[in-house]
């Protein structure tokens, strides 16, 4: 009897381990799901003000939780993905950088987004550029390992410049294998390092090996604040647009309404395509959204040609909406006037 009482006590220590094992050993794969719809009126502040409207603009968020034995099977599940270390991070070599990546974009959407709001509000606002910011290194750069994606270059050979395209002519002037002195910030401590410059095989131009953007920084005369510090990456410009914008003007655009949305925002008013509008659309319609903007993006005819399934976001919300059978209506945007319109005529 006592035998049998051991064997049990066996088997469910071993079932007990196995679960845990499946549910905390990570594994290198990642489940995307619909994430969280999330009202900006409890992240933006204009003029030290909050929005206290009725109704809501919402951003909505993807999320991505690193699998395990047990969770894997999740992929399975309706609007659930899964996808490789490689897949998701890319070109960065770890998730530090993949993260340094992520807030360099949501920076950039965040400062994208005041200038558009404060330039159709005609509210005075002043850029001011930093320098350029590392976005990948080649392998065979002569700075990899000594400049890091998120590196924010502040000048060469002691130079300072007012734009990226300044920064390559400069570079154009040298010669492969001549040294060049980087001084570079990096967690708010600044360094210099020398190396010498590849030739890049494309071009055939002395160069870094290293892709880059400009960095920018924007000053408004009336202040504002985004508290964005756990969301990552572009697609939540368009909204923070619309957010900024009807606190600069004290209209009331959304007239009670819940509002959700999605894209990157340029300067110019262009709302761009993003990825994971399905599942930002499943996170909408949960929140009680009945209002969703879609980028409606144009497809590239060579792109097209041999992907002849891919379709516009605003054509993949559309999909899922009738998937999941919402009420919530999809409108397509091709650019920030086109959201305003549609509100102006909302009752």
């Amino acid at each position: 009897m006592k035998k049998i009482k051991n064997s049990k006590t066996i088997i469910l220590f071993v079932a007990t381990l196995f679960l845990v094992l499946g549910l905390t050993v990570p594994l290198p794969y990642y489940i995307e799901a619909p994430g969280s719809a999330v009202r900006l009126n409890e992240l933006i502040e204009v003029n030290d003000k909050v929005d206290e409207n009725p109704g809501s603009f919402m951003l909505t968020t993807v999320s991505i939780r690193r699998a395990t034995p047990v969770s894997y099977f999740t992929k399975y599940l309706p609007f659930h993905e899964g996808v490789t270390k490689k897949e998701l991070f890319g070109t960065t070599e770890s998730s530090e950088e993949y993260d340094n990546l992520q807030k360099y974009y949501m920076d950039s959407s965040v400062n994208a987004a005041i200038e558009l709001a404060y330039k159709t509000a005609n509210e005075e606002y002043k850029l001011t550029y930093k320098g350029i910011y590392v976005m990948s290194i080649l392998p065979d750069s002569n700075f990899s390992g000594k400049l890091f994606v998120g590196d924010t270059v502040t000048a060469l050979d002691g130079q300072k410049f007012k734009s990226s395209a300044e920064f390559i002519d400069y570079v154009k002037s040298k010669s492969p294998g001549q040294d060049i002195a980087v001084t570079y910030q990096r967690e708010n401590k600044v360094n210099t390092i020398s190396a010498p410059l590849i030739e890049i095989e494309q071009t055939k131009t002395p160069g870094l090996g290293i892709s880059l953007v400009d960095h920018t920084s924007i000053e408004t005369d009336i202040p504002v604040s985004i508290d964005s510090d756990d969301i990552g990456g572009p697609s939540a410009g368009f909204m923070y647009t619309l957010q900024i914008y009807e606190q600069l003007t004290k209209q009331d655009l959304r007239k009670g309404t819940e509002i959700a949305g999605t894209g990157t925002i340029s300067p110019d008013g262009t709302i761009g395509r993003i990825g994971g509008i399905d599942k930002k659309v499943v996170a909408a319609s949960k929140e009680g959204a009945t209002i969703f903007f879609a980028p409606d993006d144009s497809i590239d005819p060579v792109i097209k040609k041999n992907y002849p399934n891919v379709q516009s976001n605003y054509e993949e919300a559309l999909k899922v909406a009738k998937k999941i059978d919402t009420e919530m209506k999809i409108i397509p945007v091709k650019q920030y006037q086109d959201a305003i319109n549609y509100l102006n005529q909302l009752k």
